[in-house]
């Protein structure tokens, strides 16, 4: 799977060309599910007014809006009462799969309720653009202080598709708590490399590759090595 991991969604030019780059074709040409269900559990974030807003495109977080060729909704809380011949199928032939910001363990229990993170090894030509906690997701872990909904068995693992952690929004002017010295205690904590990003700052992965695409400021925090 290819992976454009966000702030906040494609904020500028950089970021829309790597995605672009990611499709190997125009977004016009493309076709994307969007993943507003990690909006749910996020009573900050507006809960079902933030997968509202993402989906229609009247949130800050530039995704849905772009002009895809098609664009539908896929909400993983949906899928374990439908048989998997009715998604499967669709999620395999689109282009990209779009997905919201929330609490990334909500999204995290449900993508493997719903089977989706099972599938995520078999997308190899699927790009996946996610936004704050659609980014988070793919770590290890998230980090305590990431911590809002508790998973059944506790703790702050997510999926572990990459081998980083993402500390999204930093220094954003309406977060106080997101300094670039917040991100740093955050990332004492973690046993993985971390990412603290702005919004205009994006990591693409593609083959194991990394890279920071970025108009914005990010830095990243590495684990000290054990002797």
């Amino acid at each position: 799977m290819k992976l454009l991991l966000t702030s906040a969604g494609i904020k500028n030019a950089s970021i829309g060309d790597a995605l672009v780059q990611l499709l190997g074709k125009p977004i016009a040409d493309s076709d994307a599910l969007c993943i507003p269900t990690a909006s749910y559990a996020s009573y900050a974030m507006g809960g079902p007014g933030a997968a509202w807003r993402f989906i229609t495109g009247r949130a800050t977080t530039p995704m849905c809006e772009l002009g895809w060729n098609s664009l539908g909704v896929l909400e993983l809380t949906a899928l374990p009462s439908i048989g998997k011949d009715q998604w499967v199928p669709l999620v395999e032939k689109t282009d990209a799969l779009l997905v919201n910001g929330g609490d990334a363990l909500y999204l995290s229990h449900w993508m493997r309720q719903s089977g989706l993170a099972d599938l995520l090894p078999s997308l190899s030509e699927v790009v996946w653009a996610g936004l704050s906690g659609g980014s988070m997701v793919m770590a290890p872990q998230i980090g305590k202080e990431f911590v809002s909904w508790e998973p059944p068995g506790g703790g702050d693992a997510a999926l572990g598709v990459v081998d980083f952690a993402i500390f999204p929004h930093l220094d954003h002017p309406d977060l106080p708590e997101n300094t670039m010295a917040d991100a740093a205690r955050w990332a004492a904590s973690l046993p993985v490399p971390g990412y603290a990003i702005d919004d205009e700052t994006a990591i693409k992965v593609t083959d194991g590759t990394v890279e920071v695409v970025s108009e914005g400021h990010w830095r990243l925090f590495t684990p000290p090595r054990r002797t």
